[in-house]
């Protein structure tokens, strides 16, 4: 069982205990203790939606910073596709390349580029006999976390292709090693320009079988601002060897509509993304050859280390796609015949579910029988004054003494009542009247 490092954390001291984050947590990762909240680090998919909507602003991103790269000789940015969506009036996304080089990298490799050549293998793997259907995209991390944790039953669905960040940073290493043979691997940074935190988090875990082979994921709101004193509109060389396949990526649909196949489906924010995994693991949807998942709202867009509203930033993106070719990277004779082992990976890391209760399985039955019954008796109105999202997760958290009863606000409200009842019908109730008219 894997150990997940998380990109995720919680400022204690601007935290007021305000349930917000407890609302929105997709998988019930966040308690309110002692006024305070509380991660679950087994539960956490690193979504970012606490970071979302967080009012305090006491939920925040651990990334690296760019200081992170001046320890190697070699710097390489791997700007993801959304980065051109944050700029008002961008005509050619060559001005940010060229702000990049600028900011001090020595190579730029964009993302949407090795985009391009996801999705031409992602046709040639869809063409396998032996891929079981719908097959889930690999390129969003939260939602390869989000199925090992809660609907493992489709883990075997999930597609084994690298994500374009990560096969962008072994061409640009394979590049930079090629054009400077004096250079090692140690000596070359590979930085990748990130729209959200679980970016950070695939980095620092991998998957099973393999370590990442960028170096820092930086935070796209880091660089704005750094970028847009650098930028220029004139006397750039072209730089850019994306096609409108590859930016649009950074879109929900991007990914599907590049593999020319109608039988897809796309769904973006994480609401949404879980409605439609429950679907497909009740075997409640259509038959369908691949499915494209966003956790965030319209896409990578939608990411909580971006600058720009989602729906401005791919109306923007939509504008720059709209004069260039469709792809400008091809497979080779030979590629298009067989996937090349470097694309690929062979298993996906482990997770201890988060509905398994017990490793018993009559103990985990016996768990629920009893967290079922402690839930009829609560009051069912999911207020979270107890600390838990709902009456549910409330009831889960006493049968696992991870909670006591006594947190239930309104349950010990009853109790009083109750009490106090009892008094009156011994006849505490009429003493008590009769104190009251003696005082007057």
């Amino acid at each position: 069982m894997n150990k997940y490092e998380h990109s995720v954390y919680l400022d204690s001291e601007k935290c007021t205990g305000c349930t917000t984050c407890l609302k929105h947590c997709p998988t019930e990762a966040i308690r309110i203790k002692n006024h305070r909240a509380v991660i679950n680090p087994e539960r956490c998919i690193d979504c970012g939606e606490c970071i979302r909507v967080c009012p305090h602003k006491a939920k925040k991103a651990v990334c690296s910073r760019l200081d992170a790269m001046d320890g190697f000789k070699w710097k390489i940015a791997l700007p993801a596709p959304t980065l051109y969506g944050q700029f008002d009036n961008l005509e050619d996304v060559d001005s940010v390349l060229d702000g990049l080089y600028k900011l001090g990298f020595d190579d730029v490799f964009e993302v949407s580029a090795a985009a391009e050549l996801v999705s031409a293998y992602t046709r040639i793997y869809l063409k396998s006999a032996d891929v079981k259907k719908p097959a889930i995209s690999s390129a969003c991390p939260v939602v390869l976390r989000l199925i090992g944790l809660r609907f493992p039953s489709l883990s075997d669905n999930i597609i084994h292709l690298l994500p374009p960040m990560e096969v962008a940073a072994r061409l640009a290493r394979q590049r930079a090693l090629k054009a400077h043979p004096e250079l090692s691997e140690r000596d070359i940074g590979v930085c990748f320009i990130s729209p959200c935190p679980a970016k950070a988090s695939y980095v620092k875990n991998g998957f099973a079988d393999y370590k990442s082979a960028v170096d820092a994921v930086v935070p796209i709101s880091d660089v704005y601002f750094q970028l847009i004193s650098r930028m220029t509109r004139d006397g750039i060389e072209p730089k850019s060897h994306s096609g409108m396949i590859g930016i649009g990526w950074a879109s929900s649909g991007g990914e599907a509509t590049a593999l020319f196949n109608n039988s897809y489906l796309a769904a973006d924010g994480i609401d949404n993304v879980i409605s439609v995994l429950d679907q497909i693991e009740n075997g409640n949807i259509p038959p369908l050859e691949f499915i494209e998942l966003n956790a965030c709202t319209g896409g990578c867009v939608g990411g909580v280390l971006t600058m720009q509203n989602p729906f401005i930033a791919k109306a923007r993106l939509q504008t720059i796609r709209r004069y260039l070719p469709v792809s400008r990277n091809q497979l080779t004779k030979e590629e298009q015949e067989n996937l090349p082992e470097s694309y690929l990976f062979d298993e996906l890391p482990e997770y201890r579910p988060i509905s398994r209760l017990s490793d018993s399985m009559s103990e985990s039955l016996r768990m629920m029988s009893e967290i079922q019954s402690m839930k009829d008796i609560l009051p069912g109105i999911d207020c979270g004054s107890c600390g838990a999202p709902s009456c549910r997760a409330f009831a889960e958290d006493v049968v696992t003494c991870r909670a006591d009863m006594s947190s239930c606000v309104l349950m010990r409200n009853k109790e009083l009542e109750e009490l106090l009842l009892f008094h009156k019908e011994d006849g505490c109730g009429d003493s008590c009247a009769d104190n009251s008219n003696d005082s007057k």
